[in-house]
């Protein structure tokens, strides 16, 4: 049960993992996450889905190597056992047909848009994607979100690939080209998100975010993912992980992610799985 089929390695720490979990790959949608166990007393961290197949009976995450577990996580081999994965968590995608649609991905956060991006071309949209990282050594998914969109604009901070700048730079021209947007959704890096709700929000643009924050129990209950939207304590797990972006308290947010920093350094020093 749950049984690794692979892990390939997508750029430097980031990989993909399939895993075998037929219940979880029949009744999973987009925007929705697992819950992940290497082992017993192991960690819980949240992943989303970034794919699956029912026939197969497996689903497809992605995760960078930030800590002690993804560390460990990266470690294993096909054929190995995860201790759990359950799922599939957290409220899915609101999905129609909007008309225009921009999804916005940075760094890991690509793996993130991705089954957004094909839920959104398959509700009928026309979907307007823009992918960026800050390198292209470290770019993902690119072959797979050009096949499902109607539009792939791919930028990099340092000009190594595409465009030079930074995805909001190419959002902000898009917009003042002309181009109206129905909906936006930002998934990446938090101070990412802001800023991309930034550029939206005096066009009036509905943005959608997908908030990754500290997550303990992932039922609602431990209270660890709180997030403050429109001034109101919400949960990640089970309100979220989407919220209305220009609603949503970034810098509390990013003060919260940095709790442990001293903690997670010292498991990441200790840790002996890549050994």
């Amino acid at each position: 049960m749950n049984e690794i089929v692979s892990c390939i390695s997508l750029s430097e720490n980031v990989f993909k993992m399939v895993i075998r979990a037929p219940e979880i790959a029949t009744k999973r949608k987009a925007g929705q996450f697992v819950v992940i166990m290497t082992e017993e007393k192991g960690e819980r961290i949240p992943l989303t889905i970034v794919d699956s197949d029912k026939d197969e009976g497996t689903v497809t995450i992605i995760f960078q190597v930030v800590g002690k577990t993804t560390m460990c996580l990266a470690a294993m081999k096909a054929g190995e056992n995860l201790f759990a994965v359950l799922g599939p968590l957290g409220r899915p995608t609101e999905m129609e047909n909007f008309g225009t649609a921009v999804v916005v991905g940075g760094g890991v956060g690509i793996g993130v848009a991705y089954p957004i991006i094909k839920a959104l071309k398959e509700a009928g949209n026309e979907v307007i994607a823009i992918i960026g990282a800050r390198t292209k050594n470290i770019l993902i998914l690119e072959d797979e979100i050009r096949e499902v969109c109607d539009r792939l604009i791919v930028s990099t901070d340092d000009g190594s690939y595409g465009v030079k700048g930074f995805v909001t730079n190419v959002l902000k021209e898009l917009i003042d080209s002309g181009v109206t947007i129905s909906r936006a959704f930002a998934i990446g890096p938090v101070v990412m998100m802001k800023f991309v709700c930034e550029v939206t929000r005096p066009y009036k643009i509905e943005t959608i975010v997908s908030l990754n924050p500290i997550m303990v129990d992932a039922t609602g209950m431990c209270g660890a993912c709180r997030v403050a939207v429109g001034g109101e304590t919400k949960f990640a797990c089970v309100d979220g992980p989407e919220f209305d972006g220009h609603a949503v308290d970034f810098d509390l947010l990013m003060s919260r992610l940095r709790m442990y920093e001293n903690e997670e350094k010292e498991a990441r020093e200790g840790c002996t799985c890549h050994e």
